[in-house]
């Protein structure tokens, strides 16, 4: 070829890739971001996290996790006032089956406002903060889980008894819907304790010394050791949610200790209206769980479409000391819904 032939046949061709690449891309069904790759709303991006300003002034924070339009799934702490760290876990998770999800502190938690207010902390107005953040986030009920897990579990179910036309599925984690047989079961696990433990727990009960050091340490190597979390070392993110928990909230709530439960909780039950929560549901216990294991397999009996998960080395937090069960039976029954 000529030289000057050659030279004129690669200027036309890189006018046509020029031209090619200057093309804006056909559409696809496809959306244009994977999991990976999402935006918030501002002027720069803060890895996720919203601050969600509630109508009585406050605000609540959530952090979000991956794009996924038909699956998101909103996490609702237990305690109450204790912290979304606690369920970090998920993150070693959803991300690899590609389910968006939601951390959330609520009102009073350490990462969102601590309002010194004791009429906030009522069950109803904690449903309608969980709507408030619903909507903020965008969530409907083509693609809206709600997961919660023991104080969260009764949100959850509160929440789906008033709200279940915006939810497309439903996760009770280790909370029975009666305080009254949670109470009962926590009476029982105790009388299995040595005699001399009792004794002493019970000491410092009739002085309401509960903040007392050798107290705590007693409920914690002989209850939570057993009942709550049962890995060898307590993960570190368990242990600082502990650390973060809002601990007047906690109180006025649930009551002093796991042994004197008490609070405006206290006589709490939905049992009977568990029927008329219609969507698909999946109620999750475990052996050593400080909710009877055996309820929550009635539970899943007694709503409209419900399933049971069995964690059979776990306790409160299986999402730790049983992850594997867990994980794979929470993320089936999410992934399986329709």
């Amino acid at each position: 070829m000529n030289p000057l032939h050659f030279l004129q046949f690669l200027s036309i061709l890189c006018l046509i890739t020029f031209i090619q690449c200057t093309q804006p891309a056909p559409q696809t069904d496809c959306p244009e971001a994977d999991y990976f790759s999402f935006e918030t709303a501002g002027a720069y991006q803060m890895a996720g996290i919203q601050m969600i300003e509630l109508e009585e002034g406050y605000e609540v924070w959530t952090k979000r996790f991956g794009n996924n339009p038909d699956i998101k799934v909103l996490l609702l702490h237990g305690g109450p006032a204790a912290t979304h760290e606690y369920m970090e876990c998920f993150e070693s998770f959803f991300p690899q089956a590609g389910i968006e999800f939601y951390h959330y502190d609520q009102l009073g938690s350490y990462y969102s406002d601590q309002p010194d207010n004791d009429s906030l902390w009522t069950i109803d107005r904690f449903v309608e903060e969980v709507e408030q953040v619903r909507k903020a986030l965008g969530l409907g009920k083509d693609n809206f889980f709600l997961l919660g897990n023991s104080w969260g579990g009764i949100l959850a179910m509160e929440y789906a008894l008033k709200y279940q036309e915006n939810l497309k599925g439903l996760v009770v984690c280790n909370m029975t819907a009666d305080f009254d047989k949670y109470e009962a079961y926590n009476a029982y696990l105790r009388s299995q304790m040595r005699q001399s433990l009792i004794d002493s727990l019970s000491y410092f009960e009739e002085q309401e010394d509960y903040q007392n050091e050798t107290y705590l340490d007693l409920v914690f190597e002989e209850y939570y050791r057993k009942h709550i979390c049962r890995t060898e070392v307590w993960p570190e993110s368990v242990g600082r949610s502990f650390g973060h928990t809002n601990q007047h909230v906690y109180e006025y709530m649930q009551g002093p200790s796991e042994f004197v439960p008490g609070g405006i909780l206290k006589g709490w039950s939905v049992w009977e209206e568990l029927a008329q929560i219609e969507v698909p549901t999946l109620m999750v216990g475990a052996k050593y769980d400080t909710m009877k294991p055996e309820e929550m397999e009635e539970m899943s009996g007694l709503v409209q479409n419900g399933q049971y998960l069995y964690c059979p080395n776990g306790s409160h937090l299986a999402m730790w000391d049983d992850q594997k069960v867990f994980m794979e039976g929470v993320i089936d029954f999410i992934k399986s819904t329709k």
